[in-house]
């Protein structure tokens, strides 16, 4: 827990009923991050790499650095803006993996660091409902495409 005088960190938790090492692999390989949060990875999430994210339906990216990947435990990566993400896989039984993702290093003003800690919350939200629904039964909800259908910045 933060105090007034912290930067806030912002958590999404989801128990994604599968065994851990799939879960995992889900984040890690494009070819199926694909298929509930991003549309295009310039490569595989390992720790050193450096990765580009794309939302092609809304006309951004991202190129961040991954930090840590240590394979069915943890991942962690800094984006360009200096916030960085950890996810963190628990198993609590054969076919149940607890996912936390937590950012934290907001900077800017308060209203800016809460505008972004709370569509991060959301956002996070969101792609770990895709990524359930993705990974138990194989349906991809286009939650991230569907939840500002006319935000794209090229349009």
């Amino acid at each position: 827990m933060t105090t007034l005088n912290e930067i806030p960190a912002v958590k999404a938790e989801m128990m994604i009923r599968k065994p851990v090492a799939e879960v995992f692999e889900a984040f890690v390989d494009p070819a199926i991050t694909t298929r509930f949060w991003f549309t295009k990875s310039s490569g595989r999430l390992e720790t050193g790499s450096r990765v580009r994210w794309e939302w092609e339906m809304y006309g951004v990216s991202d190129e961040l650095s991954v930090l840590t990947v240590e394979p069915n435990k943890r991942i962690r990566i800094q984006w360009s803006g200096g916030t960085e993400t950890e996810w963190t896989f628990t198993p609590r039984a054969d076919s149940e993996t607890m996912v936390e993702i937590v950012t934290t290093g907001y900077a800017g003003s308060g209203d800016e660091i809460v505008g972004r800690a709370v569509d991060d919350m959301g956002g996070y939200t969101i792609v770990l409902c895709g990524a359930k629904a993705y990974l138990e039964h194989g349906i991809a909800l286009n939650l991230v495409a569907d939840k500002a259908p006319y935000a794209n910045v090229n349009r």
